[in-house]
């Protein structure tokens, strides 16, 4: 496994993990990036760096980032925000891996593309559903601020520093099982 591999395979999973946070928002990143050639995707996934395609995530993304602002459609939005987030995290991780048979890839897209991406969007919306049931919603904006603050630094790291948007993703999953799983012990 080459170098440009690892780092193809640190940057799918540190972008589904942004995905996880928010959808549209590391994708619209991605294709920036293959836009402005920063990063080189996979011969099947180039349209992502077409004007169209930036133009449409990067509307996408606005639409998305105002939506999770208003209550209860932020809630409304997480029902299927974990099926589009699984989905989404897979599709980056298949558009940035190199050099991989097909099967491997798509292997890696699935387990670890779309699980973390899965994980990630399963603890946030349920701390957006704690936080509607605690506060009626007022705390509703404090928790989409917090996860689009994480998306942009979860993609920018990815993109930029990928071995050390794995580390985070790696102990990012670490501190939702742990949490989880104190949580679970903690109700009778």
């Amino acid at each position: 496994m080459t170098v440009e591999t690892i780092m193809s395979i640190c940057l799918g999973i540190g972008l589904a993990a942004s995905v996880g946070f928010r959808v549209f928002l590391p994708l619209f990143a991605l294709s920036l990036v293959a836009y402005f050639d920063v990063w080189h995707l996979n011969e099947s996934w180039e349209w992502l760096g077409s004007t169209a395609a930036l133009i449409t995530l990067g509307v996408a993304t606005i639409v998305e980032i105002i939506a999770y602002f208003i209550p209860y459609i932020d809630n409304l939005l997480d029902t299927i925000a974990v099926p589009l987030a699984t989905l989404g995290g897979t599709l980056v991780m298949l558009s940035t891996v190199s050099e991989l048979s097909p099967l491997v890839t798509w292997a890696l897209a699935i387990i670890a593309g779309g699980g973390t991406a899965a994980a990630i969007s399963g603890a946030s919306s349920s701390a957006r559903f704690t936080s509607t049931v605690s506060t009626a919603g007022f705390g509703n904006p404090l928790v989409s601020i917090f996860e689009t603050g994480c998306s942009i630094i979860m993609a920018l790291i990815s993109i930029f520093l990928p071995l050390l948007g794995g580390v985070f993703v790696l102990l990012l999953l670490i501190f939702i099982y742990k949490f989880f799983r104190k949580f679970k012990s903690s109700t009778p």
